[in-house]
């Protein structure tokens, strides 16, 4: 099998048979992504040559679709192709920002360094969804547990409060009425294939709007926009224009080169906007900082960074004051995120609470009412 045919699986008895699945489709996960990053850095800071370091890295890698992909990558090499054309047929392994970088450092000389930078990304992305995932944990097993307990009292212990009324010819009390409603719709199967239905209908209209041009708009603003979360996101974004414009600075990249990769970097519709106004101005003659100044949406960066990239650009130290940006955004990104997780938990305990409450309340009203129902 060529190494662009398709990547490999086990068929459990330790032969490996060819995925269904294009390579060009083929993800993989975030570590063994940083694991190359960091692997080609170290090889090729120590002189190997790429298509050598390439064979290497794909000899050492475990059967999967990275191991053909590193063997795809390096057959193009070998025929003449750059590094960062290469990876433009993985597009679900090497985004756009990732193949960027290294096409400017391809331009630069400085490959290694930022490599490394990459890898240095990479992980600390890697590294704040695995918090954000954490913090999530507790809340989400609530919420299982919460589903468990209302399931059984809805279909177990409610069915016999029921029968006891029905007997004695009372009512339910209103809430828990509309309780026993909603356990008939869910146990109605034609009803919920109908509610099933619709609900998918929905989600797939949502997603296909979601990929216009409107809606991208919308979903954008709203994570700029909202309260403590566009402002981890806003940071988020941030951090990473600073540092890819501080190494490429450092490493002899143009400028206008810089402002091209940092807006092929940036995933939200307005800081594109922001980054390609940046650049217009820039081929008018202005200055990075009197760019994001007059630039639409120029209000995303904040006037101290502003300050702090004039005062760069005063004193030729740009690519130095863009790396301490990138530092200290990078600390008010944690306490960004510290803040969101501080947030959600109480947030979610919140809603499970209440909802947990209503049911709660709803089944024992019953309970307090049985005596008088009995004694009918």
């Amino acid at each position: 099998m060529s190494p662009g045919s398709g990547a490999q699986k086990s068929n459990g008895r330790g032969a490996w048979q060819p995925e269904t699945q294009p390579l060009s489709r083929a993800k993989v996960k975030p570590s063994e992504l940083i694991l190359f990053t960091t692997q080609l850095s170290v090889m090729l800071d120590s002189g190997v040559v790429l298509s050598d370091a390439l064979d290497s890295i794909a000899e050492q890698a475990e059967y999967g679709a990275l191991k053909m992909i590193i063997m795809d990558v390096a057959a193009k090499v070998k025929n003449g192709e750059n590094f960062s054309r290469a990876l433009t047929g993985f597009p679900r392994v090497f985004d756009t920002m990732f193949i960027s970088m290294v096409k400017a450092s391809e331009a630069s000389g400085e490959t290694v360094k930022m490599l490394n930078v990459l890898s240095g990304y990479l992980t600390f992305e890697a590294e704040t969804r695995k918090r954000i995932r954490g913090a999530l944990t507790y809340p989400f097993i609530m919420a299982l547990m919460a589903v468990a307990a209302t399931g059984t009292l809805m279909f177990f212990v409610l069915p016999r409060f029921m029968r006891i009324y029905e007997s004695r010819g009372a009512s339910l009390p209103k809430i828990t009425q509309l309780l026993v409603a909603f356990s008939k719709l869910l146990g109605n199967f034609q009803a919920m294939t109908y509610v099933l239905t619709a609900g998918v209908v929905i989600a797939a209209a949502l997603y296909y709007w979601a990929r216009t041009v409107n809606g991208r708009r919308v979903i954008d603003f709203l994570k700029i926009r909202t309260p403590v979360l566009g402002t981890m996101f806003v940071d988020m974004v941030v951090t990473r224009s600073m540092r890819i414009m501080a190494t490429m600075v450092n490493t002899g990249v143009k400028l206008l080169d810089s402002v091209d990769v940092i807006q092929g970097s940036c995933d939200n519709y307005y800081f594109q906007r922001l980054w390609g106004a940046v650049d217009q101005k820039i081929r008018d003659g202005y200055q990075l900082s009197e760019s994001m100044m007059i630039s639409p949406h120029g209000d995303l960066m904040s006037p101290g960074i502003i300050q702090m990239l004039r005062a760069g650009e005063k004193s030729g130290r740009l690519g130095e004051v863009c790396d301490k940006v990138s530092v200290f955004y990078e600390k008010k990104l944690e306490a960004s995120i510290r803040s969101v997780m501080t947030l959600i938990e109480p947030l979610m305990i919140t809603i499970l609470g209440s909802i947990i409450g209503t049911i709660a309340i709803a089944l024992l009203l019953p309970v307090f009412r049985i005596s008088t129902v009995i004694a009918q």
